[in-house]
């Protein structure tokens, strides 16, 4: 396992720096934001594994061939009290780093969806005092406010797409057709779930660049999907216009309008204004590039899953290395 764990630190390095920054600039996701959104899973959860990985395979060298072996041994060792004469202080200062940040990233992602669902349920008991349901849009709420408002709020067969009377009475029906649709894609796609795995993520690792990239990177990737699903139903001008409108109301009045940027956005799943910000989506609406060609897309993929195989192997059959 020597050489596993220098190859996983070397992983876990290229996956913390060099990549997400050179992603993040990158111009081809906003072509495929699906087979982007794959790669940044696939680039957080290998970065993930292979941080834990290298400390891991380094500490347990002494006591076995690999990672099984070594878990083995560590268990006979605390559990039935064998020596341990072979392991040194370093590894067992690895093991416990090892062992530390686990329990922090788990820790963290459970405490993230504390604070989600807790900010979810007040917001829900406070549309509960403010808004009205909608006489014909069913899960559709109507809060009394001027500013055009839209976001969506998630909880499962309670999920709900807010709007505002100001919105109502300023779009079309069409043009509302696609405001309603860009947020039920935010429920039926589950982009809460994606805001909520990347924001604990960040949480748990401010200072590493991977965490910060990714985040910011999937609000705008999520917001893309979901501008996607509404022009299999509307054409690309009434979009626009649709997206223009909720823009101007979150320069208004930014807590009007919840974006994933936000805690309330964060509880809600995903918004109509803050992940990408209006210039940007109106841009990619209004010079719209063809999506990546599919041997491109095939390979991002293929990328993805090499990705997360890599540090599989490592760990568990490193005398391959």
């Amino acid at each position: 396992m020597f050489w596993a764990s220098y190859l996983l630190a070397a992983l876990a390095i290229i996956l913390a720096w060099p990549v997400p920054v050179a992603l993040s600039r990158a111009k081809w996701p906003a072509r495929s934001p699906f087979t982007a959104m794959v790669l940044w899973q696939a680039i957080a959860l290998a970065g993930g594994l292979s941080m834990i990985g290298a400390m891991l395979t380094w500490g347990l060298e002494p006591i076995g061939d690999n990672l099984a072996q070594g878990i083995a041994a560590l268990w006979e060792i605390l559990i039935q009290r064998r020596p341990a004469e072979t392991l040194g202080l370093v590894h067992v200062f690895a093991i416990s780093a090892a062992l530390l940040l686990s329990a922090h990233l788990v820790f963290t992602l459970l405490l993230t969806y504390y604070r989600i669902q807790t900010a979810r349920r007040r917001h829900r008991d406070m549309l509960n005092l403010l808004s009205s349901p909608s006489l014909d849009k069913p899960a559709t709420l109507v809060i009394p406010h001027s500013s055009p408002v839209a976001y969506c709020l998630p909880g499962g067969a309670q999920s709900v797409t807010v709007l505002s009377e100001g919105l109502m009475d300023v779009l079309t029906e069409s043009e509302l057709s696609a405001v309603m649709t860009h947020e039920k894609a935010h429920l039926s796609q589950r982009h809460h779930l994606l805001l909520w795995a990347f924001a604990a993520w960040r949480a748990a690792l401010p200072w590493l660049p991977t965490s910060q990239l990714a985040q910011r990177s999937v609000n705008e990737l999520i917001e893309m999907l979901a501008d996607d699903e509404a022009l299999k139903k509307v054409d690309r001008q009434t979009l626009i216009r649709a997206v223009a409108i909720v823009g101007s109301g979150s320069d208004v009045d930014g807590a009007a309008g919840p974006g994933p940027g936000n805690p309330a956005a964060v509880s809600g799943g995903g918004g109509t204004d803050e992940g990408i910000g209006i210039a940007g989506r109106l841009s990619r609406l209004l010079t719209p590039r063809p999506p990546l060609p599919r041997w491109a897309r095939l390979l991002v993929q293929a990328t993805s899953l090499l990705l997360l195989a890599v540090p599989t192997i490592l760990l568990f059959m490193p005398r391959l290395v």
